[in-house]
């Protein structure tokens, strides 16, 4: 199961990091994916269970962690007002 899930759980965290820290308007939808990636890397944990898949999970997990709480600590910004102060 190692074999199946090491490439994408990769490329999830290279990938969603690279889409977090440049695409400041696709955060939400690139933490959901990396998510789903999670969920699909604990299910092949589920079926065929191994040391090393849980380590790369855990990795995995911390940077979707670390990801999460920083977007969750970074204010939105505020629309610019238009209106024209005299």
């Amino acid at each position: 199961m190692l074999n199946t899930l090491f490439f994408p759980l990769l490329f999830s965290m290279g990938a969603g990091t690279y889409a977090y820290l440049r695409f400041h308007d696709r955060r939400p939808r690139a933490l959901l994916v990396m998510t789903l990636f999670q969920l699909l890397g604990s299910y092949g944990y589920f079926t065929q269970q191994g040391a090393p898949l849980f380590a790369l999970l855990a990795v995995h997990a911390t940077v979707v962690f670390f990801l999460l709480v920083h977007h969750l600590q970074t204010p939105t910004l505020a629309p610019e007002s238009r209106s024209h102060q005299r």
